[in-house]
């Protein structure tokens, strides 16, 4: 496995304990860097994952909302939750993830870790994203409140 696709599933791992833990970012850091075999590479590209997606995790919410029509953040399954906040952080604020990387490794993370409709459902999401936001790669604002 290379050292991002190993890296994006250690963030996806160190998201879900902080969302489903409900434990602080930096214990969860601390308790898994202690029982990781990752290298550091690894270790720290999953780190900025995880820090990035987790900081912004109520602006990403709020996107995840927005296009899982039907679908409250409750409802949904905790890996899908957790690989969408990863998935659109990648996509937005990480210039160096190509788009498509972010959707394809979400989908094998969901096939991995998820519920056999879970791949469809986070590719579904993803894609309405990325089309709204069209191939200028320029930001789209949070839905507010209202919407």
């Amino acid at each position: 496995m290379g050292k991002r696709r190993s890296g994006r599933e250690l963030a996806f791992r160190l998201l879900f304990q902080c969302d489903v833990g409900d434990v602080p970012l930096e214990e969860v850091f601390t308790a898994a860097r202690e029982t990781t075999e990752a290298t550091d590479d690894v270790w720290n590209f999953a780190v900025e994952l995880a820090r990035g997606a987790w900081l912004a995790h109520s602006e990403l919410d709020a996107f995840i909302t927005r296009y899982a029509a039907g679908w409250t953040l409750e409802r949904m399954a905790n890996a899908d939750r957790n690989l969408l906040r990863l998935a659109l952080y990648e996509i937005i604020y990480r210039d160096d993830i190509p788009q498509s990387v972010s959707i394809n490794e979400a989908v094998e993370l969901a096939k991995r870790y998820s519920t056999a409709d879970s791949a469809k459902f986070i590719n579904g999401i993803l894609g309405s994203f990325v089309r709204e936001r069209g191939n200028s790669g320029k930001p789209i604002e949070p839905p507010s409140a209202e919407d």
